[in-house]
């Protein structure tokens, strides 16, 4: 793929044009809240489950990093990858399959329904505020596809009372890669809006190694080139009355690898979100939410002629009343539609969920619980109902311990069910059973965490070689712990993670397909005055995946080494409104593969301009 230099000078100006208008804005620093862990807003500090929040100033330090590359860093999160940002890459929470996360984007889920995956190279971290992570079962709040967690992308937007302020990035890095973007926000008057784009563009490396199964493999650089765009306009009407709308775009136009007789082989992938939402304070203590959501992916594969999209519409209602100031209850209607298309055609093309649930959190002095249950009724399955129980107890002002339990459900996609050739509409929903506990600690800039969790899953949908159709064969369960720390003093921040998991297939007793066992990160930072200086360490242990033999085509099971990875970040803060930061990762250029067969990233910078404004 070759870069153009006229769009390099392009986007300068781009992000460049808007700063001479700007007025500088100082902006004072809130708690962080969090909407995931009970469908409404909370302190995070008030939140409960196993909740991580990556935030605009970690997104800032990600360089070009794609989402999926900075989820990897989160702890109990591991990732598949077939060669790059552009080509399908999944992210397992807790172990669980990548199908079983679910993704939001601005509260609209985006997880497709021919495939069930998310096409994450399309998400520009440029463009998000912050990403909050739910990990355990959690489809008593959201539905299906919530086993292993949820993952809800909230992206950059107007703030009440902020004048308007603009923000502009341009950077340089490895493999030819250029990347621009920028925006702006404000709030007053009652209005609130905001409006950001980004592009980038590289010349990649090779996606496959030669041992990719089928002949898949061509030595040459494999590219993408990038764009998104998104934006919210927002008027407060009158005190406790918001009416609200946002959008997402993008498409990434990316190369891989598909053996020489189809070369060059690219594809289009094309994700969007768009919500309407109206917030009313109907009385002191009973808010109503109105929201109606629509979200697109498309995949359009240039080498093979296929083509297939998924459009959901979503219309939600949900009354939060607050019975007292340590109770309050949620309770809503939701209804969703799909309607995907796929170029090798499916007998049925549609399918509707109505969804009805109810969340309760209070606080009994130390004592804190939250309870959630719902009933999700999909067009040819029947009802599916899940629940879910949560309880912490502050031992003092320092130390909290808690358990929970929740279930979790899983529909079958529409490839699942109705691809040609392969059809099997008589399949189930795989279903899980999780329960953990936790203990953690906060005082004085001392943060420790610790969680032990199973998550019991059956009726795992496997392809079964002797009918050629998906089957209801499998049965697994996921053993683990989750160690996390963090140290603040002075200047200096360090923060750590270890992730135990023992991911077994009930059926044949092995482990699950690209899980390890063992996960380390480790991470520092100090500020020298305006200097900052950051490394981090993450370690992934050995995996297990299937390769084909080149021969007779026969799969068979296959190590994938472990390996080490060591990053370094800086930046430099000339003024207030001006910076500059530098990461380099995979400093020893470590040769490793989270999929069989599928290259990763060597040795890589990326050198980024900050603007604010």
């Amino acid at each position: 793929m070759h870069l153009h230099p006229l769009r390099r000078s392009l986007a300068a100006i781009f992000c460049l044009s808007p700063l001479s208008v700007f007025s500088q804005a100082g902006v004072p620093e809130l708690d962080t809240v969090v909407v995931t862990a009970s469908r409404a807003p909370q302190a995070l500090g008030d939140a409960m489950g196993d909740i991580t929040v990556v935030g605009r100033e970690e997104l800032q330090r990600a360089g070009n990093d794609s989402v999926v590359d900075i989820l990897a860093r989160q702890p109990g999160v591991q990732i598949t990858d077939t060669g790059g940002r552009q080509t399908p890459t999944g992210v397992m929470l807790r172990g669980a399959n990548p199908n079983h996360t679910l993704v939001l984007i601005d509260g609209m889920r985006i997880n497709g329904s021919i495939q069930g995956g998310v096409n994450w190279g399309a998400i520009d971290p440029a463009l998000i505020e912050r990403i909050e992570i739910l990990r355990g079962a959690a489809s008593s709040l959201y539905g299906s596809d919530a086993i292993g967690g949820v993952i809800n992308i909230i992206t950059r937007k107007g703030e009440t009372d902020r004048p308007l302020s603009g923000w502009a990035d341009i950077g340089i890095g490895s493999y030819e890669t250029f990347k621009a973007a920028t925006g702006f926000s404000g709030a007053s008057n009652g209005w609130d809006y905001s409006l950001s784009a980004s592009m980038a563009e590289s010349g990649g490396y090779s996606t496959t190694t030669p041992e990719a199964a089928f002949g898949n493999h061509h030595p040459d650089d494999d590219g993408y080139s990038q764009h998104t765009l998104a934006g919210s306009l927002g008027y407060r009407w009158a005190p406790g009355h918001h009416l609200g709308a946002s959008f997402y775009n993008s498409y990434i136009n990316g190369d891989y690898d598909s053996g020489q007789w189809s070369h060059p082989a690219y594809a289009l992938t094309r994700q969007q979100a768009y919500t309407v939402t109206s917030t009313n304070d109907i009385t002191a203590n009973w808010q109503s939410v109105l929201r109606f959501g629509l979200s697109k992916e498309s995949y359009d594969d240039r080498a093979w002629g296929t083509t297939f999209s998924s459009l959901q519409r979503s219309y939600s209602w949900q009354n939060n009343v607050r019975l007292s100031d340590d109770h309050k209850v949620s309770a809503y209607v939701e209804r969703l539609e799909e309607r995907p298309v796929h170029s090798a055609g499916m007998d049925v093309t549609r399918r509707n969920t109505n969804a009805v649930g109810a969340i309760y959190n209070g606080r009994f002095g130390r004592h804190s619980l939250q309870a959630s249950l719902r009933n999700d009724n999909i067009s040819g399955y029947g009802n599916e109902f899940t629940g879910g129980l949560g309880y912490d107890l502050a031992l003092n002002d320092a130390w909290t311990v808690g358990v929970a339990g929740n279930t979790g459900f899983h529909a079958p996609t529409f490839s699942d069910l109705y691809y040609p050739g392969s059809e099997n509409p008589d399949l189930n929903p795989e279903k899980s059973r999780n329960v953990e506990a936790h203990v953690r600690y906060d005082r004085d800039g001392l943060r420790f965490g610790a969680t032990v969790y199973q998550n019991k899953i059956r009726d795992l949908l496997t392809w079964d070689n002797a009918t050629f159709r998906m089957e209801n064969v499998d049965r697994a369960t996921i053993r683990g712990a989750t160690l996390t720390a963090e140290y603040e003093w002075d200047d200096t921040t360090l923060r750590a993670s270890a992730d135990f998991m023992r991911p077994r297939d009930d059926n044949t007793g092995e482990r699950l397909l690209r899980r390890a066992r063992q996960q380390y990160m480790l991470a520092a930072e100090h500020r020298l005055d305006a200097l900052r200086l950051g490394a981090e360490y993450r370690y992934t242990g050995k995996r297990e995946d299937t390769a084909v033999d080149a021969v007779t085509f026969a799969s068979y099971r296959t190590t994938l080494a472990g390996y080490s990875l060591v990053n370094l970040t800086a930046a430099y803060d000339f003024s207030p409104n001006a910076s500059i930061q530098l990461r380099w990762n995979n400093v020893f250029d470590k040769d490793y593969a989270n999929a069989y067969g599928y290259q990763t990233s060597g040795s890589n910078f990326f050198l980024n301009l900050s603007l604010r404004m």
